[in-house]
């Protein structure tokens, strides 16, 4: 249904004799507010959020579960994601729409495809369950569709919801996964027109293309290209700037990739569970002598995971939850940070040895001594190894202080 045109003759759609101001395809006009039937309207799936939930959805229950043409389940589903996303945000907004009706109008292409006002048409939905009252969604209406016109809309659509300060609540992989599509896959956008639909800086722009691209290593890496959500659920984005702004620094183009994978590992992995924080300890690391002994390390590991993960023909949050079960893998990964950043902080406090031993005493220190006793021969004989250690370590010690 072209809602300017039957949506307006069959009564679907009504003007409501107001305009706002709004800026498309370079140009600021007047656009008139209409009243549109809920039951026209339907989310976007061009839309970087939705997209990366459709897919997950089609992951989860199956690809023949997402029926595009059955208009009221398809927006149910959506909806669903919708909520989930921010559900106290939602709450919000419907408290105060059921409270004073709807303020912002929204933007809609002519189909009924929901440029903007995701949330507020799914707030109407639910309260129009009890009201008739609410069936009807305030909006503009762009006389375009989305196949002949993607760039201005897409370029529409990123000024509503990122280049005003109020968006907050963008998901920070959901823009990566845009970035991606956007200016590296399809190339829908210049570095110049996302800039200046974001109100960000061409060199901020760059800067996101490297890091979207990193994300789709990654997912290439664990066997799941395309699987945006898995990156979405692992909160990689900070993690993910981290590891650029390394990768920035190491020159070694060899040296480079091998610390991309194993990071990559780890991020799949999460021995330490903080990856952020990993991935700082790491920046002392990779600027220490030390570096090629933590590659060394791990890089056989990382391979090991990474293999294994290439021979699932499907890699999905089930078999990533398998992986990651291996505790015996994880500590191997935890452990080796912790010897090459503990010699790394050493070294950088090479002038204050007595801070250093205390710190190593209150390490010791913290060892139960009634587990001690209650360890397997295999485990006492370790321990035992790791004391001798300690105690020529000690000696050596000793003997320089002497001298």
């Amino acid at each position: 249904m072209d809602l300017l045109i039957e949506g307006i003759e069959q009564g679907y759609v009504r003007k409501t004799g107001l305009v706002t101001k709004m800026a498309f395809d370079g140009l600021t006009d007047n656009y008139p507010i209409y009243k549109v039937r809920l039951d026209c309207l339907y989310f976007n799936d061009r839309n970087d959020r939705i997209a990366t939930w459709i897919s997950q959805y089609k992951e989860e229950n199956g690809f023949q579960s997402f029926d595009k043409n059955n208009k009221e389940k398809y927006n149910d589903i959506i909806q669903n994601f919708i909520t989930e996303s921010n559900p106290e945000r939602l709450k919000q907004t419907q408290n105060n729409i059921a409270l004073i009706g709807q303020q912002k109008s929204g933007v809609v292409l002519k189909d009924g495809r929901i440029i903007d006002g995701n949330r507020r048409f799914s707030c109407l939905r639910n309260l129009s369950k009890n009201d008739e009252g609410f069936k009807w969604f305030e909006t503009v209406i762009l006389d375009k569709n989305y196949e002949n016109n993607a760039k201005q809309i897409k370029m529409l659509e990123l000024q509503i919801q990122i280049g005003e300060e109020a968006r907050v609540d963008y998901n920070p992989i959901d823009r990566l996964v845009g970035v991606y599509r956007d200016l590296v896959d399809t190339k829908l956008l210049t570095i110049e027109e996302y800039a200046r639909s974001t109100n960000d800086t061409p060199n901020k722009v760059k800067k996101l293309m490297e890091i979207s691209k990193l994300l789709v290593e990654f997912l290439e890496a664990i066997n799941a290209p395309g699987k945006f959500y898995i990156a979405r659920d692992m909160d990689l984005n900070g993690p993910l700037y981290e590891l650029y702004g390394i990768l920035n620094k190491i020159k070694d183009e060899d040296k480079k990739q091998q610390t991309k994978y194993i990071v990559f590992t780890n991020f799949l992995m999460k021995p330490s569970g903080d990856m952020t924080r990993f991935v700082r300890d790491l920046k002392k690391v990779t600027g220490s002598n030390y570096f090629e002994e933590f590659i060394d390390r791990e890089e056989e590991i990382s391979e090991q995971i990474l293999d294994t993960l290439g021979e699932y023909e499907d890699v999905n949050k089930e078999v990533i939850n398998k992986v990651r079960s291996k505790e015996d893998v994880k500590n191997q990964l935890e452990t080796t940070m912790e010897i090459v950043s503990n010699k790394a902080k050493v070294a950088d406090t090479r002038n204050k040895p007595s801070q250093t031993l205390l710190k190593a005493i209150s390490s010791i220190q913290a060892i139960d001594k009634r587990l001690v006793s209650k360890l397997g021969e295999e485990e006492r004989l370790e321990l035992k190894d790791n004391l001798d250690v300690l105690d020529e370590v000690i000696y050596e010690i000793r003997e320089a202080l002497n001298v």
